[in-house]
């Protein structure tokens, strides 16, 4: 199985993560079950929601 690097745009996306991580996994997901759960990691702390937004970002095709 072969993984693709994400696109250059997704770049922004990591930074803003690190601030806010439920925005960018909106960004990809739209309001999905990805959303609520990163919603609930980043109040229970803010390196696991960091951590589910990246995962989301790299396996992502592409924005909603």
């Amino acid at each position: 199985m072969t993984s693709q690097v994400s696109p250059t745009h997704d770049v922004i996306l990591y930074f803003v993560a690190l601030l806010i991580p439920p925005i960018p996994v909106f960004l990809k997901r739209g309001c999905r079950a990805d959303l609520w759960i990163n919603i609930l990691l980043w109040i229970l702390g803010w390196i696991p929601g960091v951590l589910h937004a990246w995962w989301i970002i790299s396996k992502s095709e592409g924005a909603m």
